[in-house]
């Protein structure tokens, strides 16, 4: 059954909107108007990026735009991130929106002419800094929500919190930041939030589309650190050693049976990937330790424990037959949970997608393995959160550069779609809700 008849279907097996409202109609005009202004200021933070933790600029400008809005404004917020409150003329719920600021260290290989030129020292090597995510793209959306709904304030039926976060793509190890740093900083408080929305620009999405999944939509995930301790010895006598590399070798190998037959498959997928291993320092000593990091994927806290208890055992065990000892520790510098849309929110709300951007334009998506720091906020509030089409019309989906790459790209022509469906999600939420 095609994914997008199946949200049409919901539109009938739920409590449906009424027709466009004259509100919506005003707010969608309005986006139209400032479509321009909403490129205009993606082009800049684009061709101006900074890291996570260090979006000074970026902050400063989106500061500036609420305040000259009437908006409570508070920075500094987790470091670098922005807070406003816009207060509606009449009483309703407090509705969250949410987007991301901070940038790659990826060098841009691509010819536009607001290309980022950046370079900054990141882990004590010099790189290019770029918008390869799309960050770029979802603060001056969030922005232009803002002044959509700033527009139409005397007639809100509520109140909207909008969070311009840092450090999305994660903080040096040891440091906190983020959703986690916001939410610990009491950004979900005064005044307290009811509900959370969120998107995220796809590149591999056809543009005027949105894709979401009710539940986990996005992994949880954990990193790790594993190391091996053996006894070193004279790389020509083996004999004298409990060799750790060889004992890191039987471990990577023994872990790939996790996934393949300990998962249940068959309801969620599962990542256990060794990215790095580090050992010795020349060819005829075998070293006394060796060092794995590796990242961990799931998609609902029952496979996350399952993961971890196995990864546990079998790096404990796999080392100590071999007379070694191996320690693990999970998580070694960051954990994001499971992005999780709450399933009453999201068939509660997806009519609004659909009627906002047409049936045919809502597509249900198969779980993703990456990962969103959005998770923290869903831990505490309600949120529903989803993907926004930004591929080329005809351009093909397998060849389009992936996020994270030099060569990433998105159609501009999305970003009035994503203004207008958060716009229509905090409208008819505070249509339906009575406080």
């Amino acid at each position: 059954m095609n994914k997008s008849y199946l949200a049409a279907l919901m539109l009938f097996s739920l409590p449906a909107f009424s027709q466009t409202s004259p509100l919506k109609t005003k707010a969608n005009t309005t986006t139209d108007q400032i479509e321009s202004k909403i490129i205009e200021w993606r082009r800049d933070f684009h061709e101006h990026p900074e890291l996570g933790n260090y979006e000074t600029r970026t902050a400063a400008i989106v500061a500036k735009h609420l305040q000259s809005l009437g908006m409570e404004v508070k920075t500094g917020v987790a470091r670098t991130g922005v807070v406003a409150v816009l207060k509606g003329a009449k009483p309703g719920p407090v509705i969250a929106l949410r987007a991301d600021m901070d940038a790659l260290p990826v060098t841009e290989r691509g010819n536009l002419p607001f290309a980022s030129k950046v370079k900054t020292q990141y882990n004590n090597q010099e790189v290019g800094v770029m918008h390869a995510c799309g960050h770029d793209s979802h603060t001056a959306m969030l922005m232009g929500v803002a002044e959509v709904l700033a527009g139409i304030k005397a007639d809100l039926k509520g109140s909207v919190k909008f969070i311009f976060q840092p450090a999305e793509e994660g903080s040096a190890p040891g440091v906190e930041g983020g959703a986690e740093l916001m939410v610990k900083e009491g950004v979900l408080e005064n005044p307290k939030v009811d509900v959370i929305f969120g998107l995220h620009i796809w590149a591999s999405t056809e543009v005027g589309k949105v894709a979401y999944r009710s539940g986990g939509m996005m992994a949880g995930v954990n990193d790790m650190q594993i190391i091996v301790k053996g006894r070193q010895a004279h790389g020509a006598a083996p004999w004298a050693s409990i060799d750790p590399i060889v004992v890191s070798a039987q471990i990577i190998n023994n872990l790939q049976t996790i996934v393949s037959r300990n998962l249940n498959i068959t309801e969620n997928a599962g990542v256990v990937t060794i990215g790095a291993i580090h050992s010795g320092v020349r060819s005829n000593i075998i070293p006394e330790q060796a060092e794995m990091l590796g990242t961990i994927r799931s998609l609902s806290l029952e496979d996350e424990k399952l993961l971890i208890d196995r990864i546990r055992t079998i790096a404990t065990k796999t080392a100590e037959a071999a007379g070694a000892v191996a320690e693990v520790k999970i998580p070694y510098s960051n954990h994001y949970p499971v992005t999780f849309n709450d399933p009453e929110l999201t068939q509660k709300m997806v009519p609004s997608l659909v009627k906002t951007l047409g049936a045919e334009n809502v597509l249900i998506t198969p779980p993703i393995t990456g990962a969103e720091d959005f998770s923290f906020f869903q831990e505490k509030v309600p949120g529903l959160f989803f993907f926004l089409g930004a591929l080329p019309k005809g351009a093909d989906s397998k060849t389009a550069p992936s996020h994270h790459t030099p060569d990433f790209f998105i159609d501009e022509s999305s970003f009035k779609v994503g203004v207008k469906a958060l716009t229509g999600l905090t409208l008819d939420y505070m249509e339906m809700t009575k406080k």
